[in-house]
């Protein structure tokens, strides 16, 4: 199991990429701004969500469930992730 330093990192990395792609986004699609900034603001509320999973473990003195909570966070984050920029890419169409 990584660290949850290192998940952290991969939460924001790949947060900050969404929020990069729909800053330029909406620099070439300045009609459809309001719907950017809605995925926009659900990228923000899955790092939100992630984090507070990752800093709240269910149960910290098993070992065997506390590393399925953390590889739950990792494929929740690689979908989250997958549905935000599929949604992003319908709007640049």
């Amino acid at each position: 199991m990584a660290s949850v330093k290192q998940l952290k990192k991969d939460i924001d990395y790949l947060v900050e990429e969404i929020v990069t792609d729909c800053y330029l986004s909406i620099y070439f699609h300045t009609d459809k701004k309001e719907a950017i900034v809605a995925v926009m603001n659900k990228a923000v509320e899955l790092r939100n969500d992630l984090f507070s999973r990752v800093n709240n473990p269910a149960e910290p003195k098993n070992k065997s469930l506390v590393a399925k909570h953390y590889a739950q966070i990792r494929r929740d984050m690689f979908t989250g992730v997958d549905a935000l920029f599929s949604e992003l890419s319908e709007l640049n169409k």
